[in-house]
């Protein structure tokens, strides 16, 4: 049966079509919400890589055979990666996790009979084992940063680098692993630091971890 010169259904591809979307999405919420979200608790990248892997396998399914194939899903990866990331100052460990998602949903998606099941069902174990590797087993800790405006000024001097982060230290109850002294304003006695804390050692709530606004002390 046909409406307008398209079948209604077609029970074979929308077999195939359902099938390969919930083994992709299988894999990309193991990935996302079992190991990155378990580690970060950042519900604005969890809900960005789900959808984003459903709206870019069922592209790049839908859109097969058009014969764009790797060149467009290469396309998609630089859009997104323009327009939606390049005002945000993505840390490097949510743009890893982008790339796998995309990159699963385009192999999941634009994978023909060339490629057997079994390689199919290695390729995408052996990013998630990877992934379980370096989160759980290495225990590969998410260091997050921060700009803050200090105004002890005679604290910055190299000499006092261990006054100054114990002072931070005491004035946000963070636990820092290092920092680093930005611009220094002599006239309004103050100086930009960047510090830099893991979020597991300060137990760091989750509103607090997707803030990039400055802080001033």
């Amino acid at each position: 049966m046909e409406f307008f010169g398209i079948d209604l259904i077609n029970v074979s591809d929308f077999s195939e079509l359902v099938a390969r979307f919930l083994f992709n999405m299988t894999f990309v919420v193991v990935i996302v919400r079992f190991l990155y979200y378990a580690g970060t608790r950042r519900k604005d990248y969890l809900f960005t890589y789900i959808l984003l892997a459903a709206t870019i396998f069922l592209l790049c399914f839908l859109l097969e055979n058009v014969k764009l194939q790797l060149g467009f899903a290469l396309g998609l990866f630089a859009i997104f990666g323009i327009i939606r990331y390049r005002t945000d100052a993505m840390p490097i460990k949510e743009m890893s996790y982008l790339f796998i998602i995309i990159g699963l949903s385009v192999i999941n998606a634009l994978s023909n009979k060339k490629v057997s099941y079994a390689e199919l069902l290695f390729t995408n174990f052996a990013i998630l084992a990877i992934a379980f590797i370096l989160e759980k087993v290495w225990l590969l800790k998410h260091e997050t940063m921060k700009v803050i405006l200090y105004d002890k000024i005679e604290l910055v001097k190299s000499q006092n680098i261990e006054l100054l982060k114990n002072d931070i230290e005491q004035r946000t109850g963070l636990k820092i692993n290092r920092l680093e002294v930005g611009n220094i304003d002599f006239l309004r006695d103050a100086a930009k630091i960047r510090i830099f804390y893991f979020t597991h050692d300060n137990n760091v709530p989750e509103e607090v971890r997707s803030q990039t606004d400055n802080n001033s002390l």
